[in-house]
């Protein structure tokens, strides 16, 4: 084998758009089809922090650009990274592993404004400094040059998903949909040459949460328990699904900021709940207008899955077979974190991190920037 084929081992981390915490995930790859994730750990945002990166969301959407960063985001932005390297170094603990059996760390930081329309995007992430603390070679800032060449910088998860399908010719279609903050589909077809296509579908947990934090003061709906006691509002639905975005085709991609559940601020708690979690699955029921074959199977990720409702509403509008993640054999609370795992591994070789039918760049784009460990850090 190769020096350049060859297996990498690698950490990946992800802290997504609902801001509840960060993911770590082992992953050994070569950046091509060989994925065989290993120890992984979800570890919450203490409180402070997180209300802290809820209060700085809408300082860093004014800024013109991503950078200079004032001294309140340096701040967060420290915050982040330590909270982050000390995640890694408890997996490493917990895994019973050294740092030095690790060629990358893909980190992606916490995104913190996504302004495609501007041609910026702002993840918080201080890649040298997670070096110093981890002696781990880190890997950062994978959508700025995407950015740059054209691109919306988002999705990035589809080529991981891409290696993990295993789509049969002759199969017919499949849809890996990640639920996090934002939703975001990556279509996979059957017949082994055409590229994926991949975009985000709108509002997945993100509108969700918020209203259940306000509401109720939890920040989350477990088990879609108010969801479940509630009725959809059709009006309300209508309302929310009278967004341009929804008819624009892809390439595409959203800020959790660019959807509002204000036009259900006079619902009650549950009937609010049901019809944000019928706008979730509604949205995604109108990607399919941007498919050029419906696909034979959902695969979805990330924490919506864990939303019976959620999963009830795609169902319905979906018509089709609908599955978690598990039932695919995947791992889907870390599975965005073993995509930057994968791409990590991708930057350090110099292959394709976004191709231009999931994102829009003008051709298959690298990216990210390698931070070595043992230069160190302010």
């Amino acid at each position: 084998m190769s020096p350049r084929n060859r297996p990498y081992r690698a950490i990946g981390l992800m802290s997504g758009t609902s801001m509840d915490g960060v993911d770590a995930a082992i992953l050994t790859t070569d950046g091509d089809r060989l994925v065989e994730p290993g120890p992984s750990l979800c570890v919450p945002y203490p409180r402070t922090l997180r209300d802290k990166v809820a209060a700085h969301l809408k300082d860093a959407l004014a800024m013109a650009g991503p950078r200079p960063l004032p001294d309140s985001l340096k701040s967060l932005e420290r915050d982040i990274t330590l909270m982050q390297a000390d995640v890694v170094n408890t997996l490493l603990v917990e895994a019973n592993m050294h740092a030095s059996e690790f060629d990358v760390i893909g980190f992606h930081g916490q995104t913190m404004a996504h302004r495609p329309d501007a041609g910026w995007t702002l993840q918080l992430g201080d890649g040298a400094l997670m070096a110093d603390r981890t002696g781990i070679n880190v890997v950062n800032d994978f959508r700025s040059a995407d950015m740059a060449a054209g691109g919306e910088g988002a999705p990035l998860a589809p080529l991981y998903h891409l290696a993990l399908a295993h789509v049969e010719s002759g199969s017919g279609p499949v849809a890996v949909l990640n639920l996090g903050g934002i939703g975001n589909v990556t279509w996979i077809p059957d017949d082994g040459s055409t590229p994926p296509v991949a975009f985000d579908t709108g509002p997945a947990n993100v509108l969700i949460d918020e209203w259940m934090l306000a509401h109720t003061g939890e920040p989350f709906d477990h088990n879609g328990a108010l969801a479940m006691a509630g009725v959809v509002n059709e009006d309300v639905l209508a309302q929310l699904l009278a967004n341009a975005y929804f008819d624009r085709p892809p390439p595409k991609s959203l800020d959790r900021l660019d959807f509002s559940a204000d036009p259900a601020r006079h619902l009650s708690d549950r009937d609010g709940a049901a019809t944000l979690v019928a706008f979730t699955a509604q949205s995604v029921a109108r990607a399919l207008e941007h498919l050029s074959a419906p696909p034979v199977k959902w695969i979805v990720v990330g924490g919506g899955r864990r939303n019976p409702v959620i999963m009830t509403e795609l169902k319905k509008r979906l018509k089709t077979d609908v599955i978690a993640a598990e039932d695919a054999g995947w791992r889907g609370d870390t599975l965005e974190a073993e995509a930057f795992a994968y791409l990590a591994v991708r930057s350090l070789k110099g292959e394709p991190l976004s191709l231009p039918t999931t994102t829009g760049v003008s051709q298959p784009q690298t990216g990210g920037t390698l931070h070595k460990a043992g230069v160190r850090a302010a």
